[in-house]
């Protein structure tokens, strides 16, 4: 039976708690909607994926990240505030998108691609915060192997080629996460969180 390791395609389920096993369920990967992912790809948390090495199909896993080993402490210089008219779109504002407790994607100046969250709105500028979500939280993840398998060199060219999955351990920046958090969600429905 083949174990997790570099360039295998691997497929988990998992419950994702705050702190330790007796935290709230605030993201899921089930064996309806897992989450799969190429390991050593660096799609997932470097931590969580450690873990994991080595494990094979239907063995069970615990992992408790610090927030250090995940997404890191909260960063008071991610919190900005920009010119309202930085969200003119054709000289509108949307105001459906655009509101506190939304989750809005952005391109910084060099084009990374960036989730922020809506705190505050005045006639002038729009006060967001860039951390991640779960930043300066510890996570524990209890969750089992669903399979393991070589992928393809299809597989390992789209994906190291950008066309990869992001999630859980990684921040599910595609949009298709259920965790909960209304923040695009860094973290994979197709994926699985």
């Amino acid at each position: 039976m083949l174990e997790i390791g570099t360039n295998s395609m691997v497929t988990l389920t998992y419950d994702l708690r705050i702190d330790d096993e007796k935290g709230e369920v605030i993201e899921q990967a089930t064996d309806t909607q897992p989450l799969e992912f190429l390991y050593g790809a660096g799609v997932m948390l470097p931590k969580f994926e450690s873990h994991l090495v080595g494990l094979k199909e239907g063995e069970p896993f615990t992992i408790k990240l610090k927030k250090n080993d995940a997404y890191g402490e909260v960063n008071q210089e991610a919190v900005v505030e920009l010119p309202k008219n930085v969200f003119l779109v054709d000289g509108k504002f949307d105001d459906e998108l655009i509101k506190i407790g939304n989750t809005v994607p952005m391109m910084s100046s060099n084009g990374q691609r960036l989730n922020g969250l809506v705190l505050e709105l005045t006639d002038e500028i729009i006060k967001m915060d860039f951390n991640h979500p779960l930043a300066g939280e510890d996570l524990f993840f209890a969750g089992a192997v669903v399979g393991v398998r070589e992928a393809s060199d299809e597989e390992v060219a789209q994906i190291l080629g950008g066309g990869g999955c992001s999630s859980c351990g990684s921040g599910c920046d595609d949009g298709s996460c259920d965790t909960g958090h209304d923040h695009d969600h860094d973290h994979g429905g197709g994926c699985g969180c």
